[in-house]
């Protein structure tokens, strides 16, 4: 967890950056936050996926059964 000191220290050091540096540092920032938001994507993805195939694997095996 950040203290309010860190805190304080990481807004100074925004301060203290020319336009150009804000610009790479914004450009970082929204990087990580797409990223993270493609990475939370994919996990759903794949966990819908593995629903449906575990909802498919299960219905073969009934079918399969029966016959």
């Amino acid at each position: 967890m950040i203290s309010v000191t860190q805190k304080l220290r990481i807004m100074e050091s925004l301060d203290a950056l020319d336009q150009t540096q804000s610009e790479k540092v914004l450009a970082y920032i929204r990087s990580m936050v797409n990223n993270q938001r493609d990475e939370d994507q994919y996990k759903r993805f794949k966990r819908e996926a593995m629903k449906e195939i575990r909802k498919a694997l299960k219905t073969n095996r009934s079918l399969t059964l029966q016959a």
